[in-house]
């Protein structure tokens, strides 16, 4: 049995365990941090119905639809509060299952759990340093001097993915989108009643300053997230407090009309996400070599406007798994892998990085992308999900073999 190391604990780390142990492998997963989430950005994911459809290949779809919810619609408007249009997002699986949103730290546990049951090991407290190809396999050391043998290395470290600059060291940095990012939840179930919000419908509002967005759970929480344009990034020095970040944006907030500005004032500073930088990732060149290979944000991180992260992560899983079950020669089993991955993530990265351009826009462009988009999304909304097939309709086949070219 092959035995594979996968580099990084957050989503892309335990799918791919638990897709490679489908497949026949023995996988372990070494995290840098102490415990499962530590240290993770972020207030929630989308998880779109070609990322569930991947996750019920390996029966771990109820990961998200059983702790998240349903948000298969997204309603837009304007700064005043002019509803634009609703459309959307990815249609329907056969079996009624929709789109989902869930809390990342809690999408972390739960992964980290259900491979865990399924008898994955995981070792924390793991921080990759090197890693070398020998003449059976690889040889990783970490930053606490220990080593490890095994016949594959999987780097699903992330956007700052130690194992891309290993395979590459002339590899590309993350390129930051010009735009900072904060969250919350609004626990107070009172809240959405008083401002006479809709459950279950995902908002979206291009403000004048800020891009807000937010949806109402079952049980009344306010689940939001804004997108502040900046042109610098923000430095990990930041000694910002929350309450801080939030009179700022509570103040950028405040020059439209609608719910935003309230929903970040009754936001407490321990639900309140902080800023932190938005990130996509230039064209990858390498993404593996003999023994070694990337996946998720560190092979292709995607703009969060796409709402394709997780699933890209999702599909390089099961993709990866399938290669390397059914290819016998591990460099031959990586090379399959990335040739039937590139075209279709790039694309996605391209329409991320387009969708979130208009929220990086400032002065004049910030107010022609005002004006333009109600135009935009009327259009976009009579040709429904279709012009997103290709994206929101990508199916996988596990029992469809591997071929090498």
């Amino acid at each position: 049995m092959k035995t594979a190391l996968i580099i990084g604990g957050g989503i892309a780390g335990p799918v791919t365990a638990m897709a490679l142990q489908q497949a026949g492998l023995e996988p372990i997963v070494y995290e840098a941090y102490e415990e499962a989430a530590a240290g993770q950005i972020g207030a929630y994911l989308t998880v779109a119905v070609n990322g569930l459809s991947a996750l019920a290949l390996l029966d771990a779809h109820h990961v998200v639809t059983e702790i998240g919810h349903p948000t298969a619609t997204l309603s837009f408007s304007t700064s005043a509060g002019k509803h634009i249009t609703d459309m959307p997002i990815g249609g329907t699986l056969p079996d009624g299952t929709v789109t989902h949103s869930i809390k990342r730290r809690d999408m972390y546990r739960a992964l980290n759990a259900e491979a865990t049951r399924r008898g994955v090991r995981f070792e924390y407290g793991k921080r990759l340093v090197d890693a070398t190809s020998t003449a059976d396999g690889v040889r990783a050391t970490f930053a606490d001097g220990t080593t490890i043998e095994a016949d594959v290395l999987i780097g699903a470290d992330g956007i700052r993915s130690r194992t891309r600059e290993i395979i590459d060291p002339t590899a590309p940095k993350a390129h930051f989108l010009g735009i900072y990012g904060l969250g919350g939840f609004v626990t107070d179930p009172a809240l959405h009643r008083e401002l006479g919000l809709r459950p279950g419908v995902y908002n979206m509002i291009f403000g004048k300053k800020a891009f807000f967005g937010y949806f109402v759970a079952p049980d009344g929480e306010i689940w939001w997230f804004a997108n502040m344009p900046r042109t610098q990034e923000l430095s990990a020095q930041d000694s910002a407090s929350a309450a801080q970040w939030r009179a700022q944006l509570v103040e950028l907030l405040s020059a439209d009309r609608g719910p935003a500005a309230r929903i970040v004032a009754a936001t407490t500073d321990d639900t309140f996400v902080s800023a932190f930088n938005q990130y996509d990732m230039p064209t990858v060149a390498t993404w593996h070599n003999d023994k070694m290979v990337i996946v998720g944000d560190a092979a292709h991180a995607v703009a969060s406007s796409s709402g394709q992260g997780v699933s890209m992560a999702v599909e390089d899983a099961v993709t990866l798994a399938i290669c390397l079950r059914d290819i016998p020669d591990t460099t031959a089993a990586l090379a399959a892998f990335e040739d039937r991955r590139r075209e279709r993530v790039e694309r996605v990265v391209a329409h991320g990085a387009e969708t979130s351009s208009d929220k990086a826009s400032s002065g004049l462009g910030r107010l022609l992308v005002r004006l333009l988009t109600p135009y935009f999304l009327k259009k976009a909304a009579k040709a429904g999900v279709a012009p997103l097939s290709w994206m929101f309709d990508h199916r996988i086949d596990w029992t469809a073999p591997a071929l090498t070219r």
